[in-house]
């Protein structure tokens, strides 16, 4: 949450000059305020004779609202979207994002997939997925081949190049963990991964990662 800030310069009868800030982290009348200092005997602004100086930029403080962090929801997103930016660097260091990534990975746990199975594995919008997985076979990370059973078809699997840019990429990204769990001892990383992925399961739809279908008649040309 932004604080209110204030900051000037006033001098007493004598002439003496000194600095003011202000500070409310509360809805604030500033001017009645610097009227009510006004009028307590000390004049804002330089000494007469004095040139005045240029006006500064008036500083921000950042700032999470306390009650918000008893909120568990409100911290998995606000942790997300830090550990989101720092996975980005690092993918588009690579010249990849965050759903080539994820392609890359299932492709790797399950082995070659149909295109539409992808698609909805992913919960991923079809013509996207075809984006993203022509990315891929451009960078010679993928393939895509007829089903030998059904010509309709199209597999996607990782190639050799594939597997070795996602190794590579995975221990790249690794660091990003670091970064994000510096705080954490090696058991308390381990406690949250097992929690977080607890978690995970319990929201995630529940479905078969073993027996991929896809209905028939769909091409994927």
């Amino acid at each position: 949450m932004e604080q209110p800030v204030v900051s000037g310069t006033a001098h007493d009868p004598e002439g003496e000059r000194f600095a003011f800030v202000g500070i409310s982290n509360v809805p604030t009348d500033w001017a009645r305020v610097l009227a009510a200092l006004a009028g307590s005997g000390l004049t804002l602004g330089p000494p007469p004779g004095t040139t005045p100086a240029a006006p500064s930029a008036v500083p921000v403080t950042r700032m999470t609202p306390p009650s918000v962090l008893d909120l568990h929801a409100y911290l998995l997103t606000a942790i997300g979207k830090a550990a989101r930016r720092r996975l980005t660097d690092r993918l588009t260091a690579h010249g990849l994002r965050l759903w080539h990534l994820t392609v890359m990975a299932l492709l790797h746990d399950l082995g070659p997939q149909m295109k539409t199975a992808l698609a909805t594995r992913l919960d991923m919008n079809a013509s996207d997925l075809v984006k993203i997985v022509n990315d891929l076979e451009r960078a010679g990370h993928v393939d895509c081949v007829r089903d030998t059973v059904d010509r309709r078809r199209v597999v996607v699997g990782l190639t050799d190049a594939g597997r070795t840019a996602l190794a590579e990429l995975s221990a790249d990204i690794a660091s990003t963990d670091d970064d994000v769990l510096a705080p954490l001892s090696p058991a308390e990383r381990e406690q949250l991964g097992s929690l977080l992925r607890r978690v995970h399961h319990h929201l995630e739809p529940a479905n078969d990662l073993t027996t991929p279908q896809e209905p028939l008649g769909r091409t994927d040309d």
